[in-house]
């Protein structure tokens, strides 16, 4: 993983409604519809919308357009390579 990346992602997690998005995408089966998440985080539209952006942007969540909607779906293959960076960085 380039160093790119890893700043992209450490970015997106850097914020804790993004990780509270990330959290109850885990709890989901691993993915929400954007309408969804009205439920778990008291933010606007556009506000969500930036957020599942920037997660979008680091790979983090994968859109998937259904329709009128979006679904999103944690992209647990990402986490899994940026966990492995950060565990060669502890060896």
């Amino acid at each position: 993983m380039d160093t790119k990346k890893v700043e992209k992602i450490a970015k997106a997690l850097a914020d804790p409604n993004r990780l509270l998005i990330l959290k109850e995408l885990r709890k989901n089966q691993d993915c929400l519809y954007c309408s969804d998440m009205y439920e778990f985080i008291d933010l606007t539209q556009p506000s969500i919308s930036h957020h599942l952006k920037q997660l979008s942007d680091a790979e983090l969540v994968i859109p998937v357009k259904e329709g009128r909607y979006v679904k999103y779906h944690l992209n647990a293959a990402m986490i899994d390579q940026y966990v492995e960076f950060l565990q060669t960085l502890k060896s």
